[in-house]
């Protein structure tokens, strides 16, 4: 299967995502193979300001996988637009993560508490939310 990774460049100065600040080189569980796709962005979603919806269309990809950093966030922005661009969208919910958050009263959520309320946001309308178990025994060539 195709592979797409997204990476955050971001242009605000003290960015952990800005280019050549550690935060912005991909992990070693998820660097990127020779013949898999890097595509960068600017703003939370990859569909905007990018060739991502045009690439997919020419591979004549429909249906995606989404994983990453962070679900309420980049994730919650890439699967909207996929949901609303028409694309069949599944989100492995153990493989997303995000973190604490305080909101506007001042009350701090924990990360597993706004992870599984972006998770809600995305399920049904947007996306299927799933483990990783679930979408690998759905994978071509799975036993």
């Amino acid at each position: 299967m195709p592979v797409v990774h997204l990476r955050h460049d971001s242009a605000a100065p003290g960015s952990t995502y800005r280019p050549g600040q550690p935060g912005s080189a991909f992990k070693s569980e998820v660097m990127p193979r020779p013949d898999e796709t890097i595509t960068a962005k600017k703003t939370n979603s990859a569909f905007i300001g990018t060739g991502l919806d045009a690439h997919l269309r020419d591979q004549k990809i429909n249906e995606l996988i989404i994983t990453g950093v962070t679900t309420n966030n980049s994730v919650e922005a890439i699967v909207r637009m996929a949901g609303d661009l028409i694309f069949e969208t599944h989100v492995v919910s153990d493989a997303t993560v995000t973190f604490d958050k305080t909101d506007l009263s001042g009350r701090l959520w924990i990360a597993d508490e706004v992870h599984s309320l972006s998770l809600a946001n995305m399920a049904g309308e947007y996306a299927n939310v799933l483990p990783t178990e679930e979408v690998l025994e759905h994978l071509p060539g799975s036993v």
